[in-house]
């Protein structure tokens, strides 16, 4: 290249990945739909952009394997071809090499030889350009295409064929009450860059209206392959001299011939000559209806956005979060000075820092939609080759996380996903026998409560076999048989997250149900988090899973145990209470009271912290903070409670990461470090 195109690298590849997964998305809809129009007008719209980004950064493998695609898409988009399963699979292969380019482009490989897709992709159009070909051999109507073209327009010879599937999309803009225009455009002879002149044309006229047809076609344009004029067909509800004012505001191009199509006679003369069946197209045929604007849209205002290096936001986060540990020494300081107008200042910028937190964590907020995007796939690869039927459902894409939970949290659904369309779905057949639907449900389900997010995997298969998993783990000897049969059904089912433990026979490469459970509880743990699972033998099985917003600034409750002070978490913390020594009971060892009703275990937190606590054998009152891990609650018995307050989770750095029951620490008001306690691995 002449140019250097290197500083551009990191866009590309950023908008490469976001055309992959609107081409995946789309793919799998039309899949699903072979008349979405919509569907199909969006993957050339994707293959498009990418052959020409690609081609600008002199990447030849890419533009020409999405040359090839756009050519059959367009087959596809003009009738000419029916969308069918080996043709979808064929595209799916091709987003697969796609995406393995940019992951090669981005790693520095070196190109990739793309002869194979090519070569399907070519015999796909050849196939259908033979037949193509044989059709228009047939001279059985005695009309001449060029007889037909008078016919329609007598005054202006459009270099345009209607086919079935164009007579389709005009009778649904005859319905709509839409205008189609014939629009020549003439370009300067002078011009250098024709391909761009004729994408400003296409930009200026799309934005309220749809081009159907072009000629010469989408592609060659796109390379300037044309002498000094080309030719659309456009739908929408603009008048001529609108039209022509946009065109003829471009530099080096004009409007030669703008005019209105007579609908009716086409249809008409078409219904004369028109050979083989009419093509059934869904009212969405007609994109540009889609977008025509009204009066209210004229008001509304476009939301900018712009790229951020996660870089940048993670100094931005720390910033904010040195900020707030200066603030709360702010604080202490003015607890001792006892200065009205020092307070009053501690006061405004306690403000001023709590909404620079909140607009800072709102930055870094991402939609739980980038993970779950490439789960579709999966489940549809993966049923395919298991030879089940499975629906996919996701619901609360929108549901936003912060960036480092979200990076996090794509393995764990994984491996639940695949477990449950690989030993939770039955076969078809089977699923027929027990009364059930064909296809299997598999649902995805993410949303907001308080300052967690709850995700859920659920599926309508058999369900766990909890004799089966009580047999396994008296087995292992993780209990006695008279423990496992006192346990109720949550409990049975929590073996399933031990190391190592599995019911399946034969464990496959896929999956065996337990097979990476224990993996994905230490992975949401680790992001203080927790997951239990919910099952009913024949009905289905579903995984819940509990994650905090951030992992960056947290509220917790400061409480002393010996000579430290920790905090815990308030996502973990139900209450706090007072007990006194006479409450306190023993059960088959362990030291329970009883809190409403319900028995709650004891546990000294000078025990489990090696920091012994200090209370007096002569005090009666105890401090008990009260934890949830999962659906079961835990008494910790600390020396006093301090408060809640703001803290900045900050890493222990390589030696110490992974220490159970500690998830970090943080600088406190005074400047003294205190360790954060993880319950959830703590007890």
């Amino acid at each position: 290249m002449n140019m250097d195109m290197s500083q551009y690298l990191d866009v590309f590849l950023e908008e490469c990945k976001e055309h992959l997964v609107n081409l995946n998305e789309r793919l799998l809809e039309l899949e699903k739909n072979p008349q979405d129009l919509s569907s199909l007008n969006e993957i050339f719209r994707a293959a498009h952009t990418l052959k020409g980004m690609s081609s600008t950064m002199g990447f030849n493998d890419m533009a020409v394997l999405t040359h090839h695609m756009e050519d059959v898409l367009s087959f596809l988009k003009e009738g000419v071809i029916k969308v069918e399963v080996p043709i979808i699979d064929v595209l799916f292969d091709c987003l697969d090499r796609l995406q393995m380019m940019v992951g090669n482009i981005q790693q520095g490989q070196p190109a990739v030889d793309n002869t194979d897709l090519i070569e399907k992709l070519e015999s796909i159009k050849n196939r259908e350009t033979m037949l193509q070909n044989s059709e228009a051999d047939d001279k059985s109507t005695g009309v001449s295409p060029e007889e037909k073209k008078r016919e329609i327009d007598p005054e202006v010879s459009m270099p345009f064929e209607f086919n079935q599937y164009d007579l389709t999309i005009l009778r649904e803009v005859q319905t709509r009450g839409l205008n189609a225009y014939y629009i020549s455009v003439k370009v300067a002879p002078d011009c250098l860059m024709k391909s761009v002149r004729a994408f400003m044309v296409f930009k200026a006229l799309e934005t309220d209206g749809e081009i159907i047809k072009t000629d010469p076609p989408a592609h060659d344009l796109d390379e300037g392959r044309f002498q000094d004029r080309f030719h659309l067909i456009l739908i929408n509800k603009l008048d001529e001299d609108t039209i022509r004012q946009r065109i003829d505001n471009i530099s080096e191009v004009q409007a030669e011939v703008i005019r209105l199509i007579d609908i009716e006679n086409i249809v008409r003369s078409d219904a004369q000559v028109a050979k083989g069946p009419a093509v059934s197209v869904p009212s969405q045929v007609v994109a540009a209806a889609e977008k025509l604007p009204d009066e209210s849209f004229r008001g509304n205002k476009v939301k900018q956005t712009v790229r951020v290096d996660i870089e940048k936001l993670d100094n931005l986060m720390n910033l904010v979060g040195e900020l707030v540990i200066n603030k709360g020494r702010l604080e202490q300081i003015g607890l001792t000075q006892h200065r009205s107008d020092l307070n009053e200042v501690i006061e405004q910028m306690e403000r001023i820092t709590s909404d620079l937190q909140n607009v800072v964590m709102n930055v870094r907020m991402v939609p739980i939609e980038q993970v779950f995007n490439r789960f579709p796939r999966m489940v549809r690869d993966l049923a395919k080759e298991l030879g089940k039927e499975v629906d996919f459902v996701i619901e609360g894409k929108e549901t936003e996380l912060d960036r480092t939970v979200i990076d996090e949290i794509g393995d764990p659904l994984v491996h639940l996903l695949r477990n449950a369309v690989d030993h939770g779905i039955e076969y078809p057949e089977e699923r027929r026998q027990k009364g059930k639907p064909s296809a299997g449900l598999v649902r995805l389900v993410a949303k907001h409560e308080g300052n967690n997010v709850f995700i859920e995997v659920s599926d309508d298969g058999k369900g766990l076999d909890l004799d089966l998993i009580r047999e396994k783990a008296v087995e292992k000897g993780l209990a006695t048989a008279q423990e496992v049969s006192n346990m109720t059904a949550a409990q049975v089912a929590d073996f399933m997250f031990r190391s190592g433990f599995s019911t399946a026979h034969n464990i496959t490469d896929i999956s065996g149900r337990g097979v990476g459970l224990d993996v994905v509880k230490n992975k949401i743990e680790s992001l203080n988090g927790d997951i239990v699972v919910d099952t009913v033998w024949g009905q289905g099985t579903t995984f819940k899973i509990r994650l905090p917003l951030t992992l960056a600034i947290i509220q917790a409750l400061l409480v002393k145990v010996g000579d430290e002070t920790y905090a815990i978490p308030l996502s973990s913390v139900d209450e706090t209470t007072m007990i006194s020594k006479a409450d306190i009971k023993m059960v088959q060892s362990q030291e329970v009271v009883l809190l409403r009703g319900k028995v709650l275990p004891l546990v000294k937190a000078g025990d489990l912290l090696d920091s012994p606590n200090k209370q007096e054998n002569n005090e009666d009152i105890m401090y008990v903070v009260v934890v949830r891990k999962g659906d079961k609650q835990l008494g910790i018995v600390v020396d006093s409670l301090i408060g809640q307050q703001e803290i900045v989770i900050k890493s222990l750095g390589r030696l110490l990461t992974g220490i159970p029951g500690v998830a970090g620490g943080t600088i406190l008001g005074d400047g003294a470090v205190s360790l954060i306690l993880d319950t959830n691995t703590l007890v």
